[in-house]
């Protein structure tokens, strides 16, 4: 699954960190994540996949497109986490 822009800024927000710690995070450079973010500069296939893995180690879930659109939500965790 392609994530696209609008998810990582969700998937973000949903976290409550910076485009700084999405960096910090996944080691992709600010300025890139910043160009991805807006849209100024497609992700590669490994960068794309660097910051879903990241963001998902985080703590989100990537939604595929099914009708209503491609979206984020919070991974639901286990009673004992």
């Amino acid at each position: 699954m392609r994530i696209t822009p609008a998810q990582i800024r969700a998937a973000r927000g949903l976290l409550d960190i910076s485009q700084q710690e999405l960096a910090d995070l996944s080691k992709v450079s600010l300025r890139t994540i910043v160009q991805v973010e807006r849209g100024s500069k497609p992700a590669s296939e490994s960068i794309a996949q660097v910051l879903k893995l990241s963001l998902e180690v985080a703590g989100i879930e990537f939604i595929p497109e099914n009708g209503g659109g491609a979206g984020v939500r919070l991974s639901q965790r286990s009673a004992g986490a």
